[in-house]
């Protein structure tokens, strides 16, 4: 991944490519969010999904702007965004914090230029999509009865109370840090063959 100079604070033009990556990423995610009402299994494993298909504009981001403070407004800003329009809890906001806030201790531990602490990073940040199915375990008979009065139909409101198991919370949180890594596996490749001869790192 090409380097862009590292300094201290972000700059419009760092804010520019936050913005840009930031909505890519947003799209990508809503798309798996509207996938998840298809069945609970998907809504329980969207945050893997989500990191399968938004290596891209992670690493495309951390490629352009290699300071503190990139993955944090790009986590914040999905959160809040998801918050305000009322599609998920206030749990979300706390895990996307959290993921954030470890992500850029990640980055800057590994000095933002190298891929494999990048990809770790968007591992630790790919955890705060957790904060969408996480109120099943956490606030569980509240939180079904809730989504059952918004009009979930009742199968799928059955069959999510059955998967919500102690073992399939497990399964929710490790399932995006594996996916994590293969997603940036897949944008490390497309660098190497689209990215680079476009320009773009």
């Amino acid at each position: 991944m090409s380097t862009q100079k590292n300094g201290k604070l972000l700059q419009g033009k760092d804010l520019i490519s936050i913005g840009i990556f930031s909505a890519i990423y947003f799209v990508l995610n809503f798309i798996c969010m509207l996938l998840s009402g298809l069945h609970p299994v998907i809504w329980i494993l969207m945050p893997a999904l989500i990191a399968l298909v938004t290596g891209n504009p992670f690493l495309l981001m951390c490629a352009k702007v290699q300071k503190f403070g990139a993955v944090l407004l790009m986590g914040m800003v999905t959160g809040l965004l998801y918050f305000v329009t009322g599609q998920f809890t206030v749990i979300l906001l706390g895990t996307f914090l959290a993921a954030c806030l470890l992500g850029e201790l990640i980055r800057f531990l590994g000095g933002y230029k190298s891929f494999l602490w990048n990809a770790a990073a968007f591992a630790a940040f790919s955890l705060g999509m957790t904060g969408s199915p996480l109120p099943i375990w956490i606030m569980r008979e509240s939180f079904l009865t809730q989504i059952s009065e918004q009009g979930m139909a009742e199968s799928y409101v059955s069959t999510l109370r059955a998967l919500s198991s102690q073992g399939m919370l497990v399964v929710m949180i490790v399932a995006p840090v594996i996916a994590a890594f293969v997603g940036a596996w897949i944008a490390n490749g497309m660098f190497h063959k689209h990215f680079k001869k476009a320009g773009m790192v």
